[in-house]
């Protein structure tokens, strides 16, 4: 005789997505205010190594917040620094720093580490918060575009493996992310247009208003203007903050929409050995999908065209070499591993509604890539 006992439970999951500047001044409680509790916690700071760098005095701005509000939350020992980047997620010892650490200085599941640094740093660091002591509680303060406006307002956590990016990871919320503007006021051109392609994509699948002011904003935004790159990391947060709260947040399924672009930036940033940063192989995922969209009949040539000139407008290369050959077809194979299921990808309806298909065509892909590469070389545009 068999026994089956059916177990359901679910957890709710809630984490405040703060935007601030000037975050460890003395006078800004947003911090404290997160850490505030019953018991005085330990937190242990990671910070990465581009920011510290950059950042001279933020080591000592932290030791100061933390003296101001001793009464709130302790140091559990100086902060430790790591070297950022891709570099950090394919360094094995590197994680196993931060777990080593969460026991040398007793970081319990009532404790925090707080991480400061671009996305592979707030990804690395969330993996071994995760991992240890079955999950001690974390803070994310994101430095980049990216990380602000994309993958630090999310649930994942990753480090690379086997040659494949971000094959380990876990989906754990952190407790808080806290957004400091004033970071990217230091960021170098590359890093400050990369994240503005994750905007790009969350506006043509969801959101043509956006798309739009992105259209009617690209100049400014790529000459480094302030206010509208505050308005667009705020626009952009909320709408993947959205998406994630409302549809299979951990990605049971073989869907994956927030990827639109994806599967050929992740390959993209393998084969070119990360000489490409995230952020600028997704603008060029974006440019082949949408391509691919057009050569199907999706999407008009109008359509495109915009699509393209955003891109160029913001300082986006379109073409790589790498896209040549079959490497990049592969990257399909391995976009349907990591997630599982059949393969589903990401195209374009119409500016604003993206829809999902289950096979690409490989003679497509191939004309996309040249098309693109056309568009790069010749710096036209389709015309009738």
């Amino acid at each position: 005789m068999n026994t089956i006992l059916q177990q359901t439970f679910s957890v709710p999951f809630r984490y405040p997505v703060c935007f601030t500047e000037d975050l460890f001044d003395p006078q800004n409680t947003i911090l404290a205010d997160v850490l505030r509790g019953e018991r005085v916690p330990k937190v242990l700071f990671v910070i990465d190594s581009g920011v510290a760098d950059t950042h001279t005095q933020l080591i000592q701005q932290i030791k100061t917040y933390a003296e101001t509000f001793k009464a709130v939350f302790a140091l559990a020992a100086e902060p430790i620094v790591v070297i950022g980047g891709e570099a950090c997620k394919n360094d094995d010892t590197l994680y196993q720093k931060i777990v080593e650490a969460t026991h040398l200085y007793g970081i319990d599941r009532h404790s925090y580490l707080a991480v400061i640094g671009g996305g592979a740093v707030l990804d690395m660091v969330g993996f071994a918060a995760a991992i240890s002591h079955r999950g001690i509680r974390l803070i994310r303060i994101p430095t980049t575009v990216l990380s602000q406006n994309d993958s630090g307002v999310g649930v994942k956590n990753s480090i690379n493996a086997f040659g494949k990016k971000n094959y380990l990871g876990t989906f754990t919320p952190p407790n808080a992310v806290l957004n400091d503007f004033n970071f990217l006021k230091t960021l170098d051109d590359r890093d400050w247009r990369a994240g503005i392609s994750e905007a790009i994509k969350v506006a043509l699948i969801k959101d043509l208003s956006f798309f739009e002011w992105l259209e009617a904003n690209g100049k400014a935004l790529a000459n480094r203007e302030m206010a509208p790159m505050k308005e667009h990391i705020i626009r952009s947060a909320k709408m993947h903050m959205d998406h994630i709260s409302g549809k299979d947040p951990f990605e049971f399924g073989s869907s994956r929409p927030l990827d639109f672009g994806h599967w050929a930036a992740h390959k993209l940033e393998k084969l070119s050995d990360f000489r490409i940063r995230h952020g600028e192989a997704v603008a060029i995922g974006i440019a082949l999908d949408s391509t691919y969209s057009f050569l199907q009949g999706r999407i008009t040539q109008e359509d495109l065209n915009r699509i393209i000139k955003l891109i160029k407008t913001l300082g986006f290369e379109l073409f790589a070499p790498e896209l040549q050959g079959e490497q990049l077809i592969k990257g399909l194979k391995e976009f349907q591993e990591h997630l599982g299921g059949q393969l589903t990808i990401m195209l374009l309806e119409k500016l604003g509604k993206g829809v999902e298909v289950h096979q690409m065509d490989e003679n497509l892909i191939h004309q996309s890539v040249a098309l693109l590469q056309s568009f790069q070389e010749k710096s036209n545009l389709i015309t009738s």
